[in-house]
């Protein structure tokens, strides 16, 4: 029975024998059940070599990011093994590999496929090497390293994505990469008006990345958006605005009109009018002044630069006090919080010193006609 059952193995069917099958079919198992062990097998060897480099970047996130296109190659490896031992039957009339035909759409599908788990590899492993900066800049004190990693990183996926598409179009593809070149450069001029935004904004990105008008965190004003800078990539940058709310702007708006950097302010500025009642005493309008002036230059946060407290002019309605003063602040919550602790303290000035805040009114005289009152 044994010797019928390997005579049955020896048996062909479609030009191929059952034990080629067999074997194509065991190897296709193998390499799907041992791909897992495989690829991370293969990770940890890699990781082995840049572990003293990558001390601040996990394993797991290691693993997370290379293990996927490992295992994508290990399962086009185990297919190209397997299917290496069968032949396709002569009658059925392929065409060889080197003539259009099905062996060579095959051949060029699996090549390409090769190529893409390649970049697939390389992209990744780029984005690893990111996260390994990322870290490094994390520990400075500098922003500018955590503005240009990201970007650095963006740069180096994008080049690294083309010099793979020529390869694969030169490779696979057989395609003269010199004459595509030359021809490009020849409709450059139509490539360039049809992505004109596109590529404002890419050079408005390289002169952002020169100029350094802002780096990561900074928080700006631009075109009456305010918020704060997340990421500048090579077509936008993204602005977190205050109420939390997520912004991209386009870079070359950005370098096409004017921005304020509101971090780079050492001081922000608060101006209002105190309006009060007609009837205040000037005793009192003169000792209010003074108790805000003495309040202002004695706080912590608002004594750095002199601010101003004056009794300004004579209103419709009021008397107006004019208060300015200064906040050592470049933060927006920083600065309302100040602003209202100094409120707060006009308020008890205010109520101490009996003084009575002003509402908009108006006397209206009403003149009798005399011919009227003759009458």
């Amino acid at each position: 029975m044994f010797e019928n059952a390997v005579k049955a193995l020896y048996q062909s069917f479609l030009g191929n024998t059952w034990a080629s099958y067999c074997l194509t079919i065991g190897i296709l198992l193998l390499g799907f059940a041992l791909k897992k062990v495989l690829s991370e097998t293969i990770s940890r060897l890699i990781f082995g070599l840049i572990k003293k480099k990558s001390e601040e970047v996990p394993w797991s996130e290691f693993i997370r990011l290379l293990r996927p296109p490992f295992e994508f190659l290990i399962i086009l490896f185990i297919v190209e093994l397997a299917f290496q031992g069968l032949t396709v039957p002569e009658y059925w009339g392929w065409a060889p590999v080197g003539e259009f035909g099905v062996r060579l759409l095959l051949n060029k599908i699996f090549y390409t496929a090769l190529v893409g788990g390649i970049t697939w590899l390389g992209v990744r492993f780029i984005k690893f090497i990111g996260l390994v900066f990322k870290e490094k800049a994390a520990k400075t004190e500098s922003k500018l390293d955590d503005q240009l990693v990201p970007f650095f990183r963006d740069l180096g996926i994008l080049f690294f994505v083309i010099t793979m598409g020529f390869i694969a179009l030169s490779r696979v593809f057989a395609v003269d990469v010199l004459t595509l070149v030359t021809s490009l450069g020849i409709g450059g001029l139509a490539i360039a008006l049809a992505a004109k935004e596109t590529l404002e904004n890419l050079f408005a990105s390289f002169a952002l990345m020169l100029d350094r008008p802002f780096t990561v965190g900074d928080s700006i004003n631009v075109g009456g958006t305010e918020g704060t800078i997340e990421k500048v990539g090579f077509r936008s940058t993204r602005l977190r605005t205050f109420d939390g709310s997520m912004v991209t702007v386009p870079n070359r708006l950005l370098t096409s009109q004017s921005l304020d950097n509101l971090s780079e302010r050492r001081l922000r500025r608060a101006r209002f009018f105190l309006r009060l009642a007609y009837n205040t005493p000037g005793e009192q309008v003169t000792d209010v002044v003074k108790a805000i002036q003495t309040y202002i230059d004695n706080h912590p946060e608002t004594n750095k630069e002199q601010g101003v407290v004056r009794f300004d002019s004579f209103a419709e309605s009021s008397l107006d006090i004019l208060v300015i003063f200064f906040v050592e602040t470049p933060f927006p919550r920083e600065f309302t919080r100040v602003k209202e602790e100094v409120n707060l303290m006009i308020l008890k000035i205010i109520e101490t010193n009996g003084v009575k805040f002003a509402f908009p009114s108006r006397d209206l005289y009403l003149r009798q006609d005399p011919s009227s009152s003759d009458s």
